[in-house]
């Protein structure tokens, strides 16, 4: 059986993390390693569960990695939110995401745009799209991973409504089949951008900005930032004395 691509990035950030590769990412996200660890399992076995919910001629399931987790996920990252404007962000970033990748699916990838739909799968534009779109919006790794993931999920709950409202027959896979890559790649992607990015920017600027931010996570940061200089400082000593040495 072929693994979809979500599960694969799953079990290789599932290694990465367990040789201690994202420290970094995971305290900005105030995750543990094995809490990470833990939601990489739940995301994984989750993923071949299906709740079926009938309701009236909609067959509709609720897949357990897909849907429950990341929203899980995300009520978890909002609560630990630094500020209330991070929690803003991260919401207006998953409307935002769903509103543009409604307006990608109905309109660019139908209609009358087929040359330009022609050359796009969705199985990567929709993750691309929706993990650029939330990190501008959301800024942080948290907003940014909450904006990607609930944005993406936000489509098939649209896609359930719209059912409902219509009385069309139809069957809908919350978080489930090609939506549970979709919410997987978004995710990183938003992160990666977050991280990247943000990285570059607080280098610039001397360190993370402290303001309105959580004064143990800022510590956490600083210690981190620190022992890295330590160890830069440390082997540039050591080529240094090697050199006195060799002379």
């Amino acid at each position: 059986m072929r693994l979809p691509i979500g599960t694969i990035v799953l079990f290789i950030l599932s290694i990465l993390i367990f040789f201690g590769i994202g420290h970094r990412v995971l305290d900005r996200m105030r995750l543990t390693d094995k809490g990470a660890l833990a939601i990489l399992g739940a995301l994984i076995v989750g993923s071949f569960i299906d709740i079926p919910i009938t309701r009236g001629n909609i067959d509709t399931t609720i897949n357990v990695g897909g849907a429950i987790v990341p929203i899980g996920v995300a009520i978890y990252l909002l609560a630990k939110a630094g500020t209330n404007m991070e929690r803003i962000r991260a919401i207006f970033g998953a409307i935002l995401t769903a509103g543009t990748m409604y307006y990608i699916g109905s309109v660019l990838m139908r209609g009358g745009h087929r040359e330009f739909a022609f050359f796009l799968d969705p199985v990567y534009i929709t993750p691309v799209v929706a993990g650029l779109i939330a990190y501008i919006a959301g800024r942080s790794r948290r907003a940014a991973f909450v904006a990607a993931t609930m944005g993406v999920l936000l489509l098939d709950i649209i896609h359930f409504i719209t059912l409902i409202t219509t009385g069309i027959k139809g069957t809908v896979h919350i978080g489930g089949a090609g939506a549970f890559d979709s919410i997987v790649l978004s995710g990183v992607i938003a992160v990666m951008l977050a991280e990247i990015i943000g990285e570059s920017r607080e280098r610039l600027q001397g360190g993370p900005d402290s303001k309105g931010r959580d004064p143990e996570l800022i510590d956490n940061l600083e210690s981190i930032e620190y022992t890295s200089m330590l160890g830069v400082k440390k082997y540039e000593e050591e080529n240094n004395q090697r050199g006195e040495n060799n002379e």
